[in-house]
């Protein structure tokens, strides 16, 4: 039995008892007033029958009632009041007459409780009663009684509709109940109706599963004993909110309860004020378990500040808080911004895969965080570039700090077994550079900028250091950043060309082969040479996509010249590679590519490549060399004898050119050194079977000096200067040529 009806069997049992202590009082009063001197001892029985009457109002029937077998002897109570009135009504001479509303007030009680069926076992027994009293102690006629009782019957009839409509009534609504509390349970919502003085009056089982808490353990206690200590004043605060809202108004919230097992269960919260309507007088709250939501928002806010790769705030979290720094910067607390860049990490990446070039963005990651104190913030921006925001930063501690950032990433680093040496190129800026700003967004603009500024200054200085800002740099770093537009437009609209220079037998001044030399159409400069604009596209990479044009440019024009005229049959083209070119890992690709798209074959091709660019590292050349030789081009090393400790290494590199620097030729008719170098180098390429070139011939004792010497071929202004296709094929045919 649900607590709704155990209220309603205990009230109509109140009732019924207090009928009953009424109208046996009634029955005392008739003793008293009708009855002769020696029947008026009844009055003590019946007085006794209505103190113990009166004393069932006081029982705990809620609970009582609870009880099958409780249920079973309240019938008796029905039954035993039937004779009670029965004997009244025979003794007493107008019994009969009180008969009929005792007897009808006892079955309408009995209706608000009883099945219909015991309602009309009630009023047979009843109404044969008053069958019999009727002609006997009344004295009524046949059509007297029949009438009388027919009447009664109707009474008893009525009464029973009445139990039945009740009982159908209850059956709907302990179905409805029945439903809403299975819709409850069901719910992922947990439903507490809390009471004025914040004590739980009722709970569904969802709390229960969302606590780990019984039910029944939850009903009486108050609210704050499941709300931890911190919160209880916020979760008051919220409540008296509540109350203040009109009836049937929600407020909402999210809070923390603690379950079973002291764990805090973060929980949305919906409260509703009831607390005016007489069927709730509660707050109803909803709660609803986001304790999986709050995990992934706190994933979520995780991922979207914080690098995955190194566990480092990134760049929006780094942001945030430079912007809050610069508010409190002052004069004397100025805030400090160090950006790095790690130098050539590309060059990791394409050589020994993305998988090594993590490892080595966390072991730098770990180096970097052993040098700054817990009030920095040590930011990855993002890529090989990371950040530092420092306080209260001494004017020289931060050259300092460079500094030993610098000694600390140089130390080799181990990487898919081989020792790897790294550098950065650090710019430092401080918020002093920036004084007059008060917008914090546009003040961490410009700190950012100019730390940007600074750390390209330190690239351009030659990588591998530190450069402080200074206003002068922006000029500088506009004008860079002009070129390079410049030429990504050039890229784009075609304004680079290729010359040829001739390159000939030293004995016959025949043309064996010409060497690709670009130079850039600008529209407002004119003709450029190359020391315009290589080192600016070697410096921001664009030197790879332009290398590549022109080997596509010199493959497909030597097929040209080839198609064209006989005498081009042998001719070889040289094309230069750029050191970011011979380090760029789809090197082999391009040039596979650019012979196939041609049509020429492959030993027509010599890539050019200066002693510097090998000495860098001379394993990862070596294994690019041998790469190019298995596709069949020729190699050949660039102005050599400017590098250094090469001679150990030549024998072992698939080189099969040798071209001597200009910087040896120009003397080597007068001076003696000159003459000794060359000789030697005439006589190492013999030795290895190399082909040895002279660059920068000029006049004709020079000419002679190498030819006596042993050099193979020769190439400068002697024997012509860059020159278009036209010039080439018609030197080419003997038809023309090319002027010195």
């Amino acid at each position: 039995m649900d607590d709704h009806t155990a209220d309603y069997w205990a009230r109509q049992l109140r009732i019924g008892a207090a009928i009953a202590a009424v109208v046996t009082a009634i029955g005392g009063l008739r003793i008293a007033m009708g009855w002769d001197g020696a029947g008026r001892w009844w009055l003590v029985p019946v007085g006794l029958a209505v103190l113990a009457q009166i004393a069932l109002l006081r029982l705990p029937w809620n609970r009582l009632v609870r009880s099958p077998r409780t249920r079973r002897w309240l019938t008796l109570w029905w039954m035993a009041e039937l004779p009670v009135a029965l004997l009244f009504g025979w003794v007493d001479s107008d019994g009969w007459m009180l008969y009929v509303p005792a007897v009808v007030l006892l079955l309408v009680s009995a209706a608000a409780l009883w099945s219909p069926r015991f309602v009309i076992a009630l009023g047979v027994i009843s109404v044969g009663g008053y069958a019999v009293m009727l002609p006997v102690r009344a004295g009524k006629t046949f059509g007297t009684t029949f009438l009388l009782v027919a009447m009664m019957g109707c009474v008893v009839g009525l009464t029973a509709i009445y139990a039945k409509s009740r009982r159908a009534l209850d059956s709907r609504r302990q179905a409805a109940e029945h439903r809403a509390e299975t819709m409850l349970a069901a719910s992922a919502d947990a439903v507490i109706a809390i009471g004025p003085d914040t004590t739980v009056r009722y709970a569904t089982e969802s709390v229960g599963q969302l606590l780990g808490l019984p039910v029944a353990s939850l009903v009486g206690r108050t609210m704050m004993d499941l709300i931890p200590a911190d919160r209880q004043g916020r979760a008051a605060d919220f409540m008296t909110a509540v109350l203040a809202l009109p009836t049937g108004q929600s407020l909402r919230a999210e809070s923390q309860l603690g379950d079973a097992a002291g764990e805090t269960v973060f929980v949305d919260v919906l409260a509703t004020n009831w607390m005016d309507d007489p069927d709730i007088a509660a707050v109803v709250v909803s709660l609803r378990d986001i304790g999986t939501r709050r995990a992934l928002e706190d994933r979520l806010h995780l991922q979207a500040f914080t690098d995955s790769l190194t566990g480092m705030p990134n760049r929006a979290l780094f942001r945030r808080r430079l912007e809050e720094a610069v508010t409190t910067a002052t004069t004397s607390n100025p805030i400090t911004v160090l950006l790095l860049d790690l130098d050539d990490f590309k060059l990791v990446n394409d050589n020994l895969g993305h998988s090594a070039g993590d490892d080595l963005l966390s072991t730098i990651a770990t180096r970097l965080r052993g040098h700054v104190r817990p009030s920095d913030v040590l930011a990855r921006l993002g890529g090989d570039e990371f950040a530092i925001l420092m306080h209260d930063l001494e004017p020289g501690d931060a050259a300092a700090l460079a500094e030993r950032l610098l000694r600390t990433i140089r130390e080799p680093i181990r990487l898919a077994s081989r020792d790897v040496a790294c550098s950065l190129s650090i710019g430092i800026a401080t918020s002093e550079s920036c004084a007059g700003i008060d917008d914090p967004k546009v003040l961490a603009d410009h700190l950012l900028g100019n730390a940007d500024l600074a750390m390209y200054a330190a690239k351009r200085a030659g990588r591998n250091g530190y450069a402080i800002f200074d206003p002068t740099m922006t000029m500088s770093v506009l004008e860079e950043a002009q070129l390079r537009s410049d030429l990504e437009h050039a890229l784009e609209h075609d304004e680079f060309l290729v010359l040829y220079q001739p390159v000939v037998d030293m004995q016959t001044q025949s043309v064996t082969s010409v060497e690709a030399l670009v130079r850039w159409e600008h529209p407002r400069d004119g003709l450029l040479g190359p020391y315009h604009f290589i080192g600016a596209a070697e410096a921001n990479g664009l030197i790879v996509p332009l290398g590549r044009w022109v080997l596509r440019e010199a493959c497909a024009q030597l097929a040209s010249w080839r198609a064209a005229s006989p005498a081009a049959a042998r001719l070889k083209i040289n094309v230069n590679l750029s050191a970011r070119q011979f380090q760029y890992a789809g090197l082999v690709d391009d040039v596979a590519q650019a012979l196939a798209d041609a049509g020429v074959d492959a030993g027509s091709l010599t890539l050019e490549i200066t002693e510097s660019m090998l000495m860098e590292d001379i394993e990862t050349a070596k294994r690019t060399l041998y790469a190019l030789r298995e596709l069949g081009v020729r190699l050949a090393i660039d102005d050599f004898g400017t590098g250094y400790s090469s001679l150990s290494y030549l024998k072992q590199l698939p080189v099969d050119v040798i071209k001597i620097d200009k910087t040896f030729v120009d003397d080597v008719h007068i001076d003696a050194d000159d003459v000794a170098l060359v000789d030697a180098v005439a006589g190492l390429g013999q030795a290895l079977k190399m082909q040895t070139v002279a660059e920068g011939i000029e006049t004709d004792a020079q000419w002679s000096t190498l030819r006596n010497l042993g050099i193979d071929h020769g190439q400068g202004y002697l024997f012509g200067k860059p020159a278009d296709p036209t010039q080439i094929h018609a030197l080419l045919t003997g038809v023309g040529a090319i002027s010195a």
